[in-house]
């Protein structure tokens, strides 16, 4: 039968109350925490098996992503599965994570004592340290919550929440640990967005497009030519020596013909700006987009390490790999 709800209320009761579960769980950081991922992180031979039923298991397999995406290898495990021959996952010196609100499900108490007969170290994230599952670990990770945000306090909700940032934690501490850098997540992260924030350089934009350059000396006709046919919107200009000298854009040469009356004798010279924004080639792109940011600007000139000009960066190479 359908009942009056306030949405708006219930759904930030809600909220409120998984908030509070999670605030509580500085409190549950203990000795136990402290030594498990001391064990994670000395343990150079095995992976991390998490394990898990029900909606727990389905955090597991977030945090076996977390776990693989900064650099400690995990894998993930149906606790259903496990008993059903999956066990044989397990190689001798991994140790085995399992995360269960009440630690007392059947599932787990057919694994556990199959685990600890292989000899393989148990950290048990737990809702209830008095549990089966708590009694017989040999690390305790405390993720009781009061109360889950369920009208019927049964739906596992804030628990689940609760997993989901101990494992987060566990993470961080391996991360900071382990000196996990940003070239270290882009090397695993070579796909997407991310990956591309932290990896694709310059060089590797700016080879795409035209070289769009004239010469101080050249007239009107070249540089609209240059700039037209490179379809860039801008040229560089370069001096005796090949050194950039100034750039001009099409902005440059709207603003030239509107106060000009002898456009016959304009050269590059007169109309460049003699302090364009450059860039090297090895930096990367993201750099490129905060600087086309800053300056309210479109393009840039690429430079490489001998400041010889070799191209341009448009902000739509920029916009084409998604990194904006």
């Amino acid at each position: 039968m359908k009942q009056e709800v306030n949405i708006k209320e219930t759904a930030i009761q809600s909220i409120a109350q998984e908030t509070r579960a999670i605030e509580n769980l500085q409190y549950l950081i203990d000795d136990d925490f402290e030594a498990c991922i001391h064990e994670i992180f000395n343990d150079n031979e095995g992976r991390v098996i998490i394990t898990g039923i029900g909606k727990s298991a389905i955090i597991a397999q977030k945090i076996v992503a977390t776990f693989n995406s900064t650099g400690t290898p995990s894998i993930f495990m149906h606790a259903a599965d496990a008993i059903h021959g999956d066990l044989g996952i397990i190689q001798p010196y991994d140790i085995v994570m399992c995360l269960s609100k009440s630690g007392e499900t059947p599932e787990i108490k057919l694994l556990i004592p199959m685990i600890k007969m292989m000899g393989n170290k148990v950290i048990a994230m737990v809702g209830n340290t008095e549990s089966y599952l708590a009694q017989h670990a040999d690390f305790v990770l405390n993720c009781s919550v009061a109360k889950e945000s369920c009208p019927n306090n049964l739906a596992p909700t804030a628990s689940s929440t609760a997993q989901l940032v101990i494992g987060n934690a566990m993470a961080v501490c391996l991360i900071a640990m382990r000196g996990f850098s940003a070239a270290d997540f882009a090397r695993i992260h070579p796909g997407g967005v991310l990956g591309k924030k932290l990896y694709l350089k310059v060089a590797a934009l700016c080879k795409q497009n035209e070289k769009p350059q004239v010469k101080l000396t050249d007239n009107l006709n070249t540089i609209i030519y240059e700039i037209s046919s490179k379809r860039l919107g801008v040229t560089a200009v370069l001096d005796e020596e090949n050194n950039i000298a100034g750039v001009i854009t099409d902005g440059d040469l709207r603003r030239m013909l509107q106060s000009s009356h002898d456009i016959q004798t304009i050269t590059a010279k007169a109309i460049m700006c003699p302090t364009p924004k450059i860039i090297y080639e090895d930096e990367m792109a993201v750099k490129a987009l905060e600087i086309m940011r800053t300056n309210n600007i479109t393009n840039l000139l690429v430079i490489d390490n001998n400041k010889h000009y070799i191209g341009v960066i448009h902000l739509h190479d920029i916009i084409r790999e998604g990194i904006i």
